[in-house]
């Protein structure tokens, strides 16, 4: 088990090296001038233009600009912001710990719900159940969150009123709740009021069920192929034959192998939405690292993007690297792969 870590590992090396080419290199790309944008009119003066540029390390050529910055990541440095000098390690998970929560309460919900649709649809293929839960299934894959997003908010926001519109504005100003270590569950929790842990979550459902809608739908119609093939082998047929209860066959014998398509997709799905997250913050007004690198590159903070994707790319790279790990405990022939 331990090899077929390390191999998974070492593959991963010349992944992270490229990524970090592609981030240095397409955000230089975007047109612009770095010091004008951040210090607008006093950019005028070439002193202080020429000034700023030294400061910042961009007077230099990009090979020996890539070069510090290789060095200054691999020594555990990400720099800070071009614009107000904050540690960029420290914006990031500030804003990195909202964003999982979030995208670990839609996973949650997407696969419990997923998984289970799924399985009643490939159980009672054929039927009424089958074709309404599939039809379920793609209607909300096609639903797009720019548009799932604002139907929710005017029904259950602005026409019933039983949750807030968006973010968590109204913990911050009304109950004088602060994010513990970037968490706002756990700054709740920690506050002393009984009503802020319940506000907090409020302002979680809708944002997490618009999240959550695209994963649910394509964990379900997977799970249903996964174990309609499954469902179809020999050894599920000579179980049932020997009399087995159905519980024990869907249980034992389908579910275990059945696995392995699942975890693939939610773990594909969890890498999705820790990266993709951005539309859904926007619209919900979420203090994600969505908005915050949406912020940075529209003020052509090199720092905060470069490092913010990389920090985001090494996220989604130890989600895969347990992914393969699941992998090779759910089926011990994969290690050998």
């Amino acid at each position: 088990m331990f090899s077929f870590i390390l191999r998974r590992i070492l593959i991963l090396i010349p992944v992270y090296i490229g990524l970090t080419l592609s981030t240095f290199s397409l955000i230089r790309m975007v047109p612009g001038d770095v010091v004008e944008v951040m210090m607008g009119e006093k950019a005028v003066d070439p002193a202080v233009h020429a000034a700023a540029m030294k400061r910042l390390g961009l007077d230099q050529p990009l090979p020996v600009q890539y070069f510090n910055y290789l060095k200054d990541i691999f020594s555990g440095n990400f720099g800070q912001s071009f614009r107000d000098r904050s540690p960029v390690l420290d914006d990031f998970f500030s804003h990195f710990v909202p964003t999982l929560e979030l995208a670990l309460c839609a996973i949650v919900i997407a696969s419990v719900l997923g998984v289970t649709l799924g399985i009643l649809a490939a159980l009672r293929r054929g039927t009424w159940l089958d074709y309404t839960l599939m039809s379920g299934a793609l209607a909300g894959y096609s639903m797009p969150i720019y548009l799932l997003g604002p139907i929710l908010t005017g029904l259950f926001a602005h026409y019933l009123g039983w949750l807030p519109v968006s973010g968590v504005i109204s913990v911050f100003q009304f109950l004088d709740v602060k994010p513990l270590y970037g968490s706002w569950l756990l700054g709740s929790l920690t506050s002393g009021q009984p009503g802020a842990f319940i506000d907090v979550v409020k302002h979680f459902i809708l944002p997490a069920i618009a999240l959550s809608t695209i994963p649910l739908a394509m964990i379900a119609r997977m799970t249903r192929s996964a174990f309609l093939e499954v469902l179809g082998e020999d050894y599920v047929r000579t179980a049932r034959a020997k009399g087995l209860s159905p519980a024990r066959v869907v249980l034992v014998h389908v579910m275990r192998n059945a696995l392995i398509t699942v975890v693939t997709v939610v773990g594909l799905q969890m890498a999705t939405l820790l990266a993709g997250a951005i539309l859904t913050e926007t619209i919900f007004s979420w203090p994600g690292v969505g908005t915050w690198l949406l912020e940075g590159f529209h003020n052509r903070d090199y720092p905060i993007v470069q490092n913010g994707i990389l920090l985001v790319a090494t996220a989604l790279m130890l989600v895969s690297l347990l992914v393969d790990i699941l992998y090779g405990l759910i089926n011990p022939r994969i290690r050998h792969a």
